[in-house]
């Protein structure tokens, strides 16, 4: 065997495991990896301008492409309590990045030294591991459970932190002999898909409901194959929108309190049974339960055992991996394809209300309405294009009213939703995905956290278009006080002194940062000049090679449509009533008569 330093057979263990693909800050206690990173040559890092924006790369890049792992990289300290957002976002959606951290030397790690921190203990809630190594020769077989424990159950992040004496101290290693462990997870067996397509030919309007694990398991065509051969009607949750085309006859349209489309909810209201595959029931697409389970039966098959039950006991419920799950249910409904249940006539109700019930978009007012933004996205990106974005109200609105065609075309930090992960990770998005159309979704005061990485996107020639809505608010939380009757700390309006025009009493120029930072930008505040004003973007991103940033001045305050249950969604702005109200709706609007 070769003698070597331990982080030398770090690097030597990432390129074989795939995940060559780094985000990070140097610092003296990380160091020693880094100068193996440059001896290797085969891991390509950016450096990120915040450790929190490296993790939040790391993550878009993981969501970007199937089988990706993104690495993220800090000194000790806090290095490692900065990438915690980071861990946690990735953790909540089930995504595997790798964090790696330096550490102070063992013997001074219950001293106090400098930059000294439990990073372990601080990150264990938040991953699948978090080790601090104390023996170098630990080391290879550390890293090796780590990608396996990232890549089997249910995904996940792992924390590796390596004090910079064990990194520099040398080990036996052949990597010519290092093998990957084994990928293991729960499979459904031939029984429990029977059982499932039984409790299916018992029902009248059976539903789908396809969430993340179906992405994350690599199986959104055999979710639309199995789809289409039940011929059942199928909504995705906000984590797996894209995995059936939004055009797909029998994509039945999105189901929530916030993101969702109004005849998704409808149609989801009119079904008996349930299957969810690869979903958590999360809150914000189940609204009140009550109204979400009444008059219809359940069927959950998730990865994670303690996930069945955990919101609501299911009628029937199978333990397994998304992928082998749908496997098995194709192989058993193969099996029976001449006794399957004739659903067209439920199918065709489904896809005849996508017809119905349009929120208006095409409002000619200034300032510029929000729902007129996402109607110039839809006419001007089309369907290969890739969306990311995080939370807040161009969050809801956007997923109400955009348009998702491919798995992974939609890419959201959906259950930790934090502030700032939208411009990093597109970065990391870009590095995954250098050919396609990416464009980030903000706010004002999501694209204000994290605005430094731009310089990123600069630096490194990472091009994608980045869209502002800016209302100098923080509208998603002005909303949620309006039961309170107040109105209290959201505004992010001032007379910004080094500002003109309409602008100048939003505040903070973002023209004129995304400038500073080596960017281009434009603003726009005319509802007529944005078409052109993305059309241009795409073009200046592709010609320079670097963000651009799209501003929009929208109205101040503005509510979009969400409510506490499926049946009690608050509309604020006037429903669409012909075809042009809504130009960009999948199916055009059918007018009742």
């Amino acid at each position: 065997m070769t003698r070597m330093r331990a982080v030398d057979a770090v690097a030597l263990i990432l390129e074989k495991e795939g995940a060559t693909e780094a985000f990070g800050l140097p610092g003296a206690a990380i160091n020693p990896l880094y100068s193996a990173l440059r001896a290797h040559g085969g891991i390509r890092h950016t450096l990120a301008r915040h450790v929190e924006g490296a993790s939040h790369m790391a993550d878009g890049y993981t969501r970007a492409a199937a089988g990706n792992i993104g690495v993220c990289l800090g000194t000790s300290g806090p290095a490692g309590t900065d990438m915690i957002t980071g861990l946690y976002a990735a953790q909540a959606d089930s995504q595997p990045i790798l964090c790696i951290t330096g550490q102070a030397p063992v013997a001074v790690l219950d001293k106090e030294d400098f930059q000294a921190v439990d990073i372990a203990s601080i990150a264990a809630p938040l991953t699948k591991m978090a080790k601090t190594v104390l023996e170098a020769a630990q080391v290879p077989g550390t890293f090796q459970k780590a990608f396996q424990l990232m890549r089997s159950a249910r995904p996940g992040p792992v924390l590796i932190d390596l004090p910079v004496d064990v990194q520099q101290t040398e080990i036996e290693f052949d990597i010519d002999t290092y093998e990957p462990l084994p990928v293991v997870g729960p499979a459904a067996t031939r029984a429990q898909a029977d059982r499932v397509l039984d409790m299916i030919a018992e029902a009248e309007r059976p539903i789908i409901v396809a969430g993340g694990g179906i992405v994350n398991a690599d199986a959104t065509d055999q979710l639309v194959e199995l789809a289409e051969l039940l011929d059942i009607p199928v909504t995705p949750t906000l984590m797996a929108w894209g995995a059936i085309p939004d055009d797909h006859p029998l994509m039945a349209g999105m189901v929530g309190i916030q993101t969702h489309t109004r005849y998704g909810n409808a149609s989801f209201l009119e079904s008996d049974l349930v299957l969810g595959i690869g979903n958590r029931w999360a809150n914000r697409h189940t609204g009140d339960l009550e109204t979400y389970r009444r008059g219809r039966r359940f069927i959950h098959i998730d990865i994670e055992p303690t996930q069945i039950g955990r919101v609501f006991a299911p009628d029937y419920s199978v333990v397994s991996d998304a992928g082998a799950a749908i496997a098995a249910l194709l192989e058993a409904a193969r099996a029976r394809k001449d006794r399957l249940p004739d659903f067209s006539t439920w199918a065709r109700a489904c896809a005849a209300r996508k017809g119905t019930m349009h929120r208006k978009t095409n409002f000619t007012e200034r300032p510029i309405k929000p729902q007129r933004v996402y109607q110039e996205m839809n006419a001007v990106f089309g369907r290969d294009v890739t969306y990311v974005t995080t939370i807040g109200l161009s969050q809801i609105a956007g997923a109400q009213m955009l348009h998702a065609y491919h798995p992974r075309s939609w890419i959201n930090a959906g259950q930790a939703g934090p502030l700032g992960w939208t411009g990093p990770a597109a970065l990391g998005v870009v590095r995954a995905r250098p050919d396609t159309t990416v464009v980030a979704l903000s706010g004002d005061y999501d694209f204000q956290f994290m605005v430094e990485e731009l310089a990123v996107g600069a630096q490194h020639r990472l091009p994608y278009v980045h869209v502002v809505v800016n209302n100098s608010y923080l509208g998603l939380i002005r909303q949620a006080q309006r039961p309170f009757e107040m109105d209290y700390e959201v505004s992010l309006a001032f007379d910004n002194i080094n500002a003109t025009g309409e602008s100048a009493g939003y505040g903070v120029d973002h023209v004129a940062v995304a400038k500073g930072l080596g960017c281009q930008a434009v603003r726009v505040e005319d509802p007529e000049e944005i078409r052109g004003a993305l059309e241009n973007a795409v073009r200046q991103a592709e010609e320079h090679r670097v963000p651009v940033v799209v501003e929009i001045i929208l109205e101040r305050v503005t509510n979009i449509s969400m409510g506490a249950a499926l049946d009690a969604v608050n509309e604020f702005e006037p429903l669409a009533e012909s075809s042009e109200d809504a130009p960009t709706s999948l199916t055009p609007l059918v007018v009742s008569e």
